[in-house]
């Protein structure tokens, strides 16, 4: 399995052109995700910090993020989901305010480490819907990634899942915040997008 090292992070990043403290702050954030991430795979097979840096690549391409803070959060946005035990050293490296956010946007479960039961995803929802702005703008560009994604999963089942949490969820929450800033905005025509890609993919898939 290949893995990336630093310096592709911190190009994927965009970080050359940061600040020279937020540069710092990438170096670290680098580090942290290849080792919070490191061993895990996505249920294609594929390393795990490929998403990451797709959701990085959506932040800065596409929702036109220019703000370190919310790419560093796209890129370690599931640092405590799969490795709950890094808290403590994300913390160490940069700060209980960011690893404060990266808990909000964590599911419960996850950071408890258990297995998921009943009612964890109304909670999750609603604690998906209290995020701001910019925790926000990140968990939508990871959906909107998840959601391209899901040809390559071998799971049907996450596929109607995936979809379903669209249609119920991200869709009207992302509607309802378009209006806080253009890159909301923009988020939630990209989602309204993949909605309609797969309503015209439904037909061909047949019964």
């Amino acid at each position: 399995m290949t893995f990336p090292e630093t310096t592709a992070i911190l190009n994927a990043l965009g970080a050359s052109a940061w600040p020279e403290a937020d540069r710092v702050r990438a170096g670290k954030a680098a580090a942290l995700a290849i080792t919070a991430y490191a061993g895990y795979t996505r249920d294609q097979g594929t390393p795990y910090i490929d998403h990451p840096l797709a959701v990085v690549a959506v932040l800065r391409a596409e929702l036109k993020v220019t703000a370190p803070n919310t790419l560093l959060l796209g890129l370690l946005h599931d640092a405590l989901e799969v490795s709950p035990p890094a808290a403590p050293l994300l913390t160490a490296r940069l700060g209980e305010d960011f690893v404060g956010v990266l808990q909000a946007m964590t599911p419960d479960h996850r950071l408890e480490q258990r297995t998921k039961r009943l009612g964890d995803e109304a909670v999750w929802r609603a604690k998906t819907a209290r995020l701001g702005p910019e925790p926000l703008l990140v968990r939508l560009a990871d959906r909107i990634h998840n959601l391209r994604d899901l040809r390559n999963s071998p799971d049907s089942g996450r596929r109607e899942r995936f979809i379903t949490a669209l249609i119920e969820f991200y869709l009207p929450l992302a509607t309802s915040a378009r209006l806080a800033s253009t890159q909301l905005n923009a988020a939630c025509s990209l989602l309204q997008a993949e909605y309609e890609h797969y309503q015209r993919r439904a037909p061909e898939a047949g019964p």
